[in-house]
């Protein structure tokens, strides 16, 4: 049994990989922040010790696993490095993990968190596996022979790895602080394309993924009919989508599940299109689709009277456009009010008039303040600027957010990647006075 210390224990990558070697029966601990994160819960309910940044934290008998925001001059990766113990940063401790299985990355530069989530739902119905989602959920199987995990582009981190498997739901520009450009991200998708070693299943729909060249075969999805795995006859229903899959023209089945929107079309053919090269029954298939409830903060609804509260990841324009699409598609009586955080100055500052085009589907339109994230404290830029490109938007804060409750018989759509959740607790807090 190995002890490991976590140096930002409450990352969603790194609370995923702690459940994971606690399963494995590995003593966990971690340390981070003294602020309540959402992926601090499923790490309590293992009891794995969190603790405060401090570098007697760091001990002689531990593994140091530091996470990727946190830099060399850390005071317990200086105290670890000072110790001479071992110490990894998340992504290369994470590649040596997958090569003892039959690994399976998920990425993309929108969905791969759901698309990673439904993968482990449904050939978890089939097949004993390990899986690290991107929501701080992971589990690790002392059976499992598949490890199925979210693979991040960022600073090209998903080059740490060589899958056997990868699935690519598709290529945008994002992470502006990084990438120089569009190109730059499809020459990162490009080189990790490279580097799998059995099959890529890709969105065929985005020509980006079209242009990729790879040493394995690659099975494209979508909606187009040149696709390999084709969706067709796509119906919304009071319970979520239906829709036929055709495979290489040839009918292979009907499939309902209960998302909305056709991003969560494209999502569940790529888990179908790897499941069935995998031989996964179709019944199982059908089942396992058809009851997935989702991953955290991705769509995540709670009603409160006449009102839905949604929580959601979404903070790309890409991300927010099909959110509030998916929220006019599940409840088409309501009124859809957006209530956005920006994460980040560069990345805010890069799709500005993006935000605003997108944000502008929605009936109505709240803006909190940008949050800065920890590697980039302020910009040149303000909320203001975004406000001023969308008219009628209003400028939210905790104090204020009662004045939500005028919208009653409405989806109030929280958004962002920061600490928006703070926001919807104070305002279901409020409907408590």
């Amino acid at each position: 049994m190995t002890k490991y210390h976590f140096v930002g224990i409450k990352g969603t990558g790194m609370s995923a990989l702690a459940q994971i070697l606690y399963d494995m029966n590995d003593e966990v601990q971690g340390s981070d922040v003294d602020k309540r994160f959402f992926t601090q819960q499923a790490l309590e309910n293992k009891n794995i010790k969190l603790l405060p940044f401090d570098k007697t934290n760091i001990e002689g008998d531990q593994t140091i696993i530091a996470g990727n925001a946190f830099p060399d001059e850390h005071e317990e990766i200086v105290q670890a490095k000072a110790m001479g113990i071992p110490m990894y940063r998340y992504f290369d401790f994470l590649d040596q993990l997958v090569k003892k299985y039959q690994s399976v990355a998920v990425t993309g530069t929108h969905g791969k968190t759901s698309t990673t989530g439904l993968l482990a739902h449904v050939f978890g119905g089939f097949e004993p596996i390990s899986y690290l989602i991107g929501d701080g959920t992971g589990a690790g199987n002392k059976d499992s022979k598949y490890f199925v995990f979210e693979s991040c582009e960022y600073k090209r981190h998903f080059l740490s790895y060589d899958p056997d498997y990868c699935i690519i739901t598709n290529i945008d520009f994002d992470h502006s602080d990084y990438y120089k450009g569009l190109d730059d991200v499809v020459d990162a998708f490009q080189e990790m394309a490279l580097k799998v070693k059995k099959a890529i299943i890709a969105c065929g729909d985005d020509s980006k993924l079209q242009s990729i060249k790879s040493n394995v075969p690659i099975i494209y999805y979508g909606f187009n009919e040149e696709n390999d795995f084709q969706a067709r006859n796509v119906v919304v229903t009071n319970h979520g989508t239906a829709f036929d899959v055709f495979v290489r023209n040839d009918f292979y089945g009907n499939f309902i599940i209960p998302g909305y929107g056709d991003h969560n079309v494209l999502n569940a053919l790529a888990v179908i299109a790897f499941c069935q090269y995998q031989n996964v029954p179709l019944d199982i298939l059908k089942e396992r689709l058809s009851t997935f409830k989702g991953v955290k903060r991705r769509f995540s609804e709670k009603e409160k009277g006449s009102q839905v509260l949604i929580d959601d990841y979404a903070h790309h324009p890409t991300e927010i456009k099909v959110t509030i699409e998916a929220a006019k598609k599940k409840y088409p009586g309501k009124k859809v009010v957006a209530i956005f955080q920006p994460h980040t100055f560069t990345r805010t500052m890069t799709f500005l008039d993006d935000f605003a085009d997108c944000l502008k589907e929605a009936d109505y339109v709240y803006l909190c303040d940008i949050f800065g994230s920890a590697r980039e404290a302020d910009g040149k830029l303000t909320i203001q600027d975004l406000q001023d490109r969308v008219p009628g938007s209003i400028l939210l804060e905790e104090e204020n957010v009662r004045v939500l409750q005028q919208h009653q018989d409405s989806v109030l759509l929280f958004m962002g990647a920061g600490d928006i959740q703070k926001f919807q607790a104070s305002y279901e807090a409020s409907l408590d006075l």
